[in-house]
C-alpha cells in the first residue's frame, strides 16, 4: 500500500526518512503523487491547496517524515536599478527572490524582454527558487485571504 501524507510541518522532528525535490510551481499542491529521491512513491493529500517551502516535511501516515528541497529550475539573475525593476516585476505579480545585489525570477521570454528594455542586465542560470513570501511575510501572493484576521 502506498504511503500517504495528510499534513506538513515546517521542520523535521528528527532525521528525515527521505526527501523530495520540487520546483517552486510544484511546491503548490493539494493532492498529488510524488516520488522521493530514494524512489519511494507517496501520495500527498492535504486538506487545502498549500504552498510548501523548502525545509518543510511531509508527515506520512506511518509517521515517517519526507523532507522538501527546492529543485533546480531555469532562472534569471537581474541587475540594474533594482528598485525600479522590482516595481515592474511586482506589477506583473511575478514571484521574485530579493538578493542584496540582484533580483531572481523564473526564466520567461516576455519577462526577459521587458527587463532588458528597462535597462536590466539579465543572466540565465539554473538553481533553487525560493522567492519572497506574500504581502504579509509568508506564503504566496494569492490574494489577501490567508486564514487569519488582521484585527488589532
Amino acid at each position: 500500500m502506498q504511503a500517504v501524507a495528510h499534513h506538513t510541518h515546517r521542520h523535521a522532528h528528527g532525521p528525515v526518512a527521505d526527501s523530495v525535490s520540487l520546483t517552486y510551481d510544484a511546491r503548490l499542491l493539494r493532492r498529488k503523487r510524488l516520488v522521493t529521491t530514494g524512489g519511494e512513491p507517496f501520495l500527498v493529500d492535504l486538506a487545502q491547496t498549500t504552498s510548501v517551502d523548502a525545509g518543510h516535511v511531509f508527515v506520512l501516515d506511518d509517521g515517517r517524515e519526507i523532507g522538501v528541497t527546492a529543485a533546480d529550475e531555469p532562472l534569471m539573475r537581474i541587475t540594474g536599478d533594482l528598485v525600479r525593476l522590482g516595481w515592474h516585476i511586482g506589477n506583473r505579480h511575478a514571484p521574485c527572490a530579493i538578493l542584496p545585489d540582484a533580483l531572481v525570477v523564473q526564466r520567461e521570454k516576455v519577462m526577459r524582454t521587458m527587463l532588458e528594455q528597462l535597462g536590466a542586465a539579465v543572466i540565465d542560470f539554473d538553481g533553487p527558487f525560493t522567492p519572497e513570501g506574500g504581502a504579509y511575510g509568508h506564503g504566496r501572493t494569492m490574494g489577501h485571504d490567508h486564514s487569519h484576521s488582521h484585527a488589532h
